[in-house]
């Protein structure tokens, strides 16, 4: 059953990269069971949003890679306490439609 989600983080495209990086995302980083992800600016930063084949490949995917790695790079910025993970919202997806790469 596809899981999709959409969260909110207070950051800027700056730290996106470079989460992305530590992740060891260099463009072609396509972890099992993401069928999209798309991250946006809105006023208090970066709202996420993303479908994926279950919640359990996203789980995974976001207690063994992603917060890992905001966790890096937020130390290396000097912070010495990280902030507890996004509230997520969870959709009802009803379609998904992939065009070409932007």
């Amino acid at each position: 059953m596809p899981h999709a989600c959409s969260y909110v983080v207070p950051a800027d495209e700056e730290i996106y990269r470079q989460v992305n990086r530590e992740m060891g995302n260099d463009g072609s980083l396509h972890p099992d069971g993401l069928v999209v992800h798309l991250a946006v600016q809105c006023d208090a930063g970066l709202r996420h949003y993303q479908v994926w084949e279950t919640k359990a490949a996203w789980e995974r995917f976001r207690d063994g890679t992603v917060l890992p790695a905001v966790g890096r790079v937020l130390k290396a910025a000097g912070f010495d306490t990280l902030p507890p993970p996004p509230v997520e919202e969870e959709l009802q997806v009803v379609g998904v439609d992939l065009g070409r790469p932007a």
